[in-house]
């Protein structure tokens, strides 16, 4: 039988400070997002209390994330219906809804790596690049006649594109199965 993974304890202090007992040292926000990403769990308890205040700094973790700027992960039309389900008699079923949702994701996302590899959307977006900047050169007159691939060459790259995408269709339908 497995042991349950180690759980970390976070202390939150009444100045805000967060410290690891683990490592004993203060961590911030950003560390404890981290220690998400690379897997690790904690709790995050009340310095003087010893209540679980962990929900409370993961939301801060997320509203910190989301006001850094760029692309935000939870769209305002989501927000705005999370928040008119508080008080709602479903509100009971969204914490399970939004975690079997999440768990889904995570699983699809896992098979879709395993099955194209993580660094599909990598090569396919070089591919394109490299596809639009030979396009802009030719539109532009940089490359000269002679350099342009021969049509032959042209349609052995078109044919050995269709039949990728032909076998990353064959691979998504199996997944989708």
């Amino acid at each position: 039988m497995n042991a349950a993974p180690h759980k970390i304890t976070i202390k939150k202090y009444a100045n805000r400070r967060l410290y690891d007992t683990e490592s004993s040292t203060y961590v911030t926000l950003d560390r404890l997002a981290q220690m998400i990403r690379e897997g690790r769990d904690f709790v995050v308890v009340d310095a003087k209390t010893g209540e679980d205040i962990t929900h409370q700094a993961l939301t801060q973790i997320i509203v910190e994330e989301e006001a850094r700027g760029g692309a935000t992960m939870l769209p305002a039309s989501f927000l705005r219906q999370l928040i008119a389900l508080y008080g709602n008699s479903m509100q009971t079923m969204v914490p399970g809804y939004l975690d079997a949702a999440m768990q889904s994701f995570s699983k699809n996302q896992a098979a879709f790596k395993d099955a194209f590899g993580s660094n599909l959307f990598a090569d396919m977006a070089k591919r394109q690049m490299e596809f639009m900047e030979q396009g802009a050169k030719a539109l532009a007159g940089v490359v000269k006649p002679q350099e342009r691939p021969a049509s032959a060459a042209q349609n052995d790259d078109v044919t050995a594109l269709k039949a990728e995408l032909d076998a990353l269709r064959a691979k998504v339908d199996k997944l989708a199965r």
